[in-house]
């Protein structure tokens, strides 16, 4: 017999002498026998050492399967690239195992870390490989768990993203395919296991733990990628559900699964077939709770890896931060801050992976108030928002509300739980949201676009009547703040005024030059022949007035070394009158 048929043998046999209760005769027999499969097994141990040692050499790090074991190659390909230490979730779901709280659903937007942090728990908890050295000097190292659950548990992976594109053309068998696959690596890891035609993926779990006391630790990742696939096909997505239903909401439940760690985008459906899932516990954009800093980059890794590979800091911030929760106010894009160290250059690298169709599908619907937002946020503006109504799909969109919180978990918008408000988070997604715009099949945002063509062209020509007349008229368009009544509230639709600034120049609020801070900049590009904007505004007061602050507080010295012209451009607005003033000048660098 080979060692594992013996294993399981005798695990059998203590269960059956566990559970003996006939007589004192039958317990003598099962006593002899299991001391008979003992001496057996040492004996078969002691035969075949040199192939059994050369077996378990074979087994360490390669894993047994595609589902069942798969070993950590994946996180040892993580781990020979640029890292940052995320073990401390491996703590977390230590915490969790076995316990009423041992369901984990984790969703956040592509390009964040989840496919990383779940090959990182397959490593760690995967009893075929032997990870210790991939987690030497981490901080998981240090915590009193470590070792009690390093390498310990059958863990079945299952990325359903590859299912999809296995099974791309023929999604009605998507269910029977996964139960196919998985069984078949059950049954080859554990052959003395009873099989019959009609057993499901549950019953051969349940066999298995009866025989051998092994509990599962299950790693979904994408698991909500079927729902997007095969969005209108409901008896595929019920025939889904009956399973997760059968794994992790059954009487059985508690038997066999230890753990379960559950990646997608969207949070769990609230109302329908998904009530299945009600026992999990959720961590979304909205609310992630005690897993904040395993989001994306915090503040102190990228100050940290910025040092190390000499990146500029405050260009990283500008392009890629902008997430926060309750506890963590600065969470990044781990995805863009990787590509621009490994490229050694800061630009948009969200288009590398998604293109901006995806924003432009949600931002073109006909929803009251959601052509206003838009221009809002573009402009800088924080918008509010009710998330409750949102019902974590992509189809039953009903509101203005409903398409800003999606866009909350797709990545596109920051959400601020305490003041219930929705921004565009960084420079990178503000870029997506431009060119979204710039696309639109809505008339009115195409409109504003041209205007803010012809406000560039003004502005070039110097002609502050023009520039004053534009922006009157792109603010009348109902694409303005609510309440337009103070100067920050100027700045977000001067913002959006000159958005066609974007293909030549980069913005820059806020400037810290000379003795204050210009309130926006627009910088040309390398190589670009336009002129340096330097943009004052004032609420109440005068244009001229904002001219004269610009050169009193020499708000153009920092820009010495730059060998092209400088336009001041100074706006004012009028409560009374409602209107707005426009003065440009050209800066002689040489008085």
């Amino acid at each position: 017999m080979e060692r594992v048929d013996l294993i399981c043998s005798l695990h059998v046999k203590i269960h059956s002498f566990r559970n003996c209760r006939k007589n004192w005769e039958t317990l003598s027999y099962t006593h002899m026998h299991v001391h008979f499969l003992l001496v057996l097994y040492a004996n078969a141990s002691a035969k075949g050492k040199k192939n059994a040692g050369n077996e378990a050499k074979r087994r360490k790090g390669t894993g047994m399967g595609q589902y069942l074991n798969v070993g950590n190659d994946g996180f040892q390909a993580i781990r020979k690239e640029l890292y940052v230490d995320k073990t401390g979730l491996i703590s977390f779901i230590n915490g969790t195992l076995g316990t009423m709280r041992k369901l984990t659903c984790v969703s956040r937007p592509r390009r964040f870390g989840k496919s990383y942090a779940a090959k990182m728990l397959c490593a760690y908890y995967d009893k075929s490989c032997d990870s210790g050295k991939l987690f030497e000097g981490l901080k998981i190292t240090k915590d009193s768990s470590y070792e009690k659950y390093l390498n310990r548990y059958d863990v079945i992976y299952l990325d359903i993203t590859r299912f999809i594109f296995e099974l791309h053309s023929d999604m009605k068998n998507m269910v029977p395919y996964i139960q196919k696959q998985v069984i078949q690596e059950l049954v080859r890891e554990y052959p003395l296991i009873e099989r019959q035609d009609e057993d499901s993926l549950v019953t051969i779990l349940f066999k298995v733990r009866e025989a051998t006391g092994n509990k599962f630790i299950f790693i979904i990742d994408e698991w909500d990628a079927l729902f997007r696939e095969a969005e209108r096909d409901e008896a595929v997505q019920k025939e889904y559900i009956q399973l997760l239903r059968g794994l992790f909401k059954s009487p059985v439940t508690d038997k066999i699964i230890e753990s379960v760690y559950m990646t997608g985008i969207l949070p769990i459906k609230k109302y329908g077939t998904h009530s299945a899932m009600t026992d999990f516990v959720e961590y979304s954009m909205l609310d992630q709770g005690e897993l904040e800093e395993y989001v994306g980059f915090t503040e102190q890794e990228v100050r940290g890896l910025c040092r190390k590979c000499d990146m500029d800091y405050m260009e990283m911030k500008r392009w890629y931060d902008g997430y926060s929760f309750s506890g963590i106010k600065s969470v990044y894009n781990p995805n863009s801050v990787v590509n621009a160290i490994r490229k050694r250059k800061i630009g948009s690298y969200w288009t590398k992976t998604e293109t901006y169709e995806s924003l432009r599908i949600y931002i073109d619907m006909d929803m009251d108030g959601l052509k206003e937002s838009v221009a809002q946020l573009t402009g800088g503006v924080h918008c509010s928002i009710d998330t409750a109504a949102f019902q974590n799909d992509m189809t039953s969109i009903q509101s203005r509300d409903d398409v800003l919180t999606l866009l909350v978990h797709l990545g596109y918008l920051a959400y601020d739980e305490e003041a219930e408000t929705v921004s565009i988070p960084n420079e990178e997604i503000r870029l997506e949201f431009i060119r979204a715009i710039k696309n639109s099949k809505r008339n009115e945002l195409v409109s504003l676009i041209r205007e803010s063509d012809l406000l560039l062209k003004h502005t070039l020509n110097m002609d502050g009547e023009k520039v004053a007349a534009a922006i009157e008229k792109i603010h009348s368009a109902q694409t303005a703040p609510l309440f337009y009544n103070n100067e920050q509230a100027l700045r977000s639709v001067i913002r959006f005024a000159y958005i066609s600034c974007i293909g030549e120049y980069k913005e820059i609020q806020e400037l810290p030059s000379g003795t204050g801070y210009a309130d926006v900049v627009y910088l040309p590009k390398k190589h670009s022949p336009m002129p340096i904007l330097l943009i004052e505004l004032k609420w109440n007061k005068t244009a001229n007035g904002a001219i004269s602050q610009i050169k009193e507080k020499k708000y153009p010295q920092i820009f010495e070394s730059y060998r092209c012209d400088i336009l001041l451009v100074g706006i004012n607005y009028d409560v009374e009158s409602k209107k707005h003033e426009c003065m440009i000048e050209r800066y002689d660098m040489q008085k």
